[in-house]
């Protein structure tokens, strides 16, 4: 079978990659010429270099193939909105017309939980959409919204998958700058780690993409994609410390406090016009220091699914690759 991966040089991208070539699957990758390739080093895969912002460069990328993984898309809680809706929304709708043009059978979207929003427990694909998103969460609901829109009118096949807080081999986002900061004592909880979080191991991310994309009760429908923990940061953090060996600190920020200085981070840049992400967001201390937890039923109802890899493997996993690619 040939697929198509977009965003395939990324920290979830490589990870579909990697898993798709172990089922024996041709790959097509969409990358840009300026992309930083060294997760696919070594991988039996056909490039395309294209832009998703430009459908021209799209068509080759998606001839012949059965299914698409769109994955590309810019995640960060800081930018421009312009660019935000360029990319995660027009760049969507170039990616899954031009797949319709093909004959495309099957397009998964990877979209996200962030919009919503903070403060809850068990939210579910039906919890509604929180008010004043960042421009990432907004436009990535925007592009499923417009998905769901052209579904009815395509016979390509569209499921979502909405992921949580993601971690794992290949994280140079998230995981390996947390790991740095515990590392080097610049580590501090908000409110004592108390919130509740939504972590998703990569590789049970990428079984749950699997499963969806083959799965026909998956057609036309959403899935939240998180390891269905009932996990405060506290955890997370301590037996995350547990895994590099120190003690994890206890230095602990209440959350009135954090959002404050974010605020003036956040505000400064802005003034000043900085192109570079402030040391801390509003969105972070959120992400930290509210609950930001969500229920995985859909999931288990459907298929049955439960996660094969526990969070102590998981971590153990994850501390051996960041060691790994340290040396």
């Amino acid at each position: 079978m040939s697929v198509l991966v977009t965003g395939a040089n990324g920290f979830i991208g490589s990870n579909i990659v990697k898993r798709l070539l172990e089922d024996n699957c041709e790959v097509n990758v969409l990358v840009r010429k300026s992309s930083d390739l060294k997760f696919l080093k070594n991988l039996n895969v056909k490039y395309f270099y294209g832009d998703i912002t430009q459908s021209s460069t799209i068509e080759s990328a998606v001839a012949g193939v059965e299914k698409v993984f769109h994955v590309a898309g810019l995640a960060a809680d800081w930018g421009s909105y312009d660019v935000f809706e360029k990319v995660n929304y027009k760049g969507t709708i170039n990616v899954a017309e031009a797949a319709d043009r093909a004959g495309v059978k099957r397009f998964v979207f990877i979209s996200t939980v962030a919009f919503h929003g903070f403060g809850k427990t068990n939210m579910t694909e039906d919890s509604p959409v929180a008010p004043n998103l960042i421009p990432y969460a907004k436009t990535k609901y925007m592009a499923e919204q417009w998905l769901w829109e052209f579904a009815k009118e395509t016979e390509m096949e569209i499921t979502a998958v909405r992921p949580g807080n993601v971690y794992g081999i290949n994280d140079r986002t998230f995981i390996s700058k947390y790991i740095d900061a515990l590392l080097e004592g610049k580590f501090a909880e908000v409110n004592k780690g108390r919130s509740k979080t939504c972590p998703v191991y990569i590789e049970n991310l990428v079984d749950i993409i699997m499963l969806v994309s083959k799965e026909e009760k998956a057609v036309n429908n959403v899935y939240i994609a998180t390891d269905g923990l009932d996990i405060t940061w506290h955890e997370f953090n301590s037996v995350l410390a547990s895994k590099l060996g120190i003690e994890l600190s206890k230095t602990s920020i209440p959350y009135g406090i954090a959002m404050a200085v974010a605020k003036m981070y956040s505000g400064v840049h802005k003034f000043i016009g900085l192109k570079s992400e402030p040391f801390l967001t509003p969105y972070r201390i959120n992400n930290g220091g509210k609950d930001y937890h969500f229920s995985i039923a859909k999931l288990e109802n459907h298929f049955g699914y439960k996660p094969d890899i526990d969070l102590d493997e998981a971590l153990n996993r994850t501390v051996k690759w960041y060691r790994d690619v340290g040396e």
